[in-house]
């Protein structure tokens, strides 16, 4: 007995160190049976009180009135399916008549506590079906992604959702993309994971950095063109809608109308073109788009003005071309000038890190979202890297990308330079990957000397 009591405290001992030092390991070995015996003793009690229950139906209680039994207890939603994750458990639910989504998504607070998870969220599966999703852990507070990841063209995982799933940027089902964030909010770091996931895939890298360069130079040798100031984004710019017209062109050569040609193989986009004559697609990187819409003289403002047009009009004529934009920055308002909401209008997803003002983040989601706009005033400053992502169909996430250094992303740029493809159009504005010219101008005060 004593050596068998020994072994209980050892035990308990290392699943208390684990759960404080290692949540994630302490889910695995301890915490995912403890979890799924829970749910399932607690299931009927925690549904009845929750209000997740109908009454018996009517042939239930004329059967038992005939038959002189009591009366059957209300009916609980059936399980269909229990399955552990490697951060918490999903619940599948068949609801019963009478009931809806709404029920179960309303009461995913009390869900929470009843069943001593971190956190519940629902989402429907299809008619009648119900997906509860719990975790185990803040999965948020140390991100770890998953080793596999569904690989798909252009579509790259950059962060971890609340419910542990893994957040995807598609390009190809969501074409352009609005990122926010106040400064050490963490944008730069999920700007880093995408693109350090887009430098192993065929696509043509394009970034514009009016900070002089100091964010995307770092990584140029896997972009195929770089601006660094307002005057070469410009000539950047445009020569990206020249570019565009130009596939187009190639598109409608290569159309295949005719009668005897079935629809599906109809070119309407890039992607329906063959392998050997695609055009490789093209992801444009904005690090901070108010430098591109502030002026302050005349030639400014005329300045601004064709840029504004030339990302609105990639925005809104790009996708079939396979041009994809991807704008960032601290600040979007409508103050940034005419052309800045329609620009906004096409920008389908939108992920917004902590800012300053409740203006910036009604920008991001006041057209998506009331509850998005809530949750991105109240990330905290002390959480870096914790961000809101939605998208226009009115959901949203909680999603925080993994650290990556920026020594990281510059070794995964750099692993991959033999995939950075020509473009031609593009070629006046390849990056010079050498030894950057020494500074002529000491930022510095030299000392002066002491007799």
């Amino acid at each position: 007995m004593t050596w068998f009591m020994v072994a209980v405290v050892v035990v308990v001992a290392a699943a208390g160190l684990l759960r404080w030092r290692r949540p994630a390991w302490y889910w695995l070995t301890f915490g995912v049976l403890v979890a799924t015996v829970r749910v399932l003793v607690r299931y009927a009690s925690v549904m009845d009180a929750c209000g997740l229950t109908v009454p018996p139906s009517r042939w239930r209680l004329a059967l038992a009135r005939v038959a002189n039994r009591p009366v059957p207890e209300s009916r609980v939603p059936r399980i269909l399916r229990l399955r552990p994750t490697r951060t918490g458990l999903v619940l599948r639910l068949k609801l019963r008549p009478g009931q809806d989504a709404f029920d179960v998504s309303a009461s995913t607070d009390r869900l929470r506590h009843s069943f001593g998870m971190y956190g519940v969220t629902s989402r429907e599966v299809r008619s009648g079906v119900v997906e509860v999703r719990m975790t185990g852990y803040d999965v948020l507070k140390q991100v770890q992604m998953p080793a596999k990841v569904d690989p798909a063209p252009m579509r790259v995982p950059v962060a971890l959702r609340e419910d542990g799933s893994v957040h995807y940027r598609d390009y190809r089902a969501v074409p352009h993309g609005l990122t926010l964030g106040a400064t050490e909010s963490g944008k730069s770091v999920y700007q880093r994971n995408l693109v350090a996931g887009l430098a192993p895939m065929d696509v043509a890298l394009v970034g514009i950095d009016c900070k002089q360069g100091v964010e995307l130079f770092p990584l140029a040798r896997r972009f195929s063109a770089l601006a660094d100031n307002p005057d070469t984004a410009l000539e950047l710019l445009e020569a990206l809608v020249s570019h565009m017209e130009e596939v187009y062109q190639l598109i409608r050569a290569e159309q295949r109308i005719s009668v005897a040609v079935p629809d599906a193989e109809i070119a309407a986009d890039i992607w329906d073109l063959p392998d050997d004559i695609r055009p490789v697609p093209v992801v444009v990187l904005v690090d901070e788009v108010a430098e591109l819409a502030l002026f302050a003289s005349k030639d400014e403002e005329k300045r601004r003005d064709r840029i504004i047009t030339a990302l609105a009009r990639l925005a809104q004529l790009g996708r079939a071309a396979g041009i994809y934009l991807e704008i960032c920055g601290q600040r979007f308002g409508s103050e940034l000038g005419k052309g800045i909401t329609m620009l906004r209008a096409q920008l389908t997803g939108r992920t917004a890190h902590r800012v300053n003002d409740e203006t910036s983040a009604n920008m991001a989601f006041g057209d998506i979202s009331p509850d998005a706009v809530l949750a991105a005033i109240q990330i905290p400053a002390e959480t870096r890297g914790i961000a809101i992502a939605g998208d226009s169909t009115g959901g949203w996430h909680r999603i925080r990308a993994p650290h990556t250094s920026l020594r990281q992303a510059v070794n995964t740029c750099n692993k991959y330079a033999d995939r950075t493809p020509d473009v031609p159009a593009l070629a006046a504005y390849r990056p010079v990957t050498g030894s950057l010219p020494s500074a002529r101008v000491p930022l510095s005060k030299t000392a002066p000397a002491t007799a």
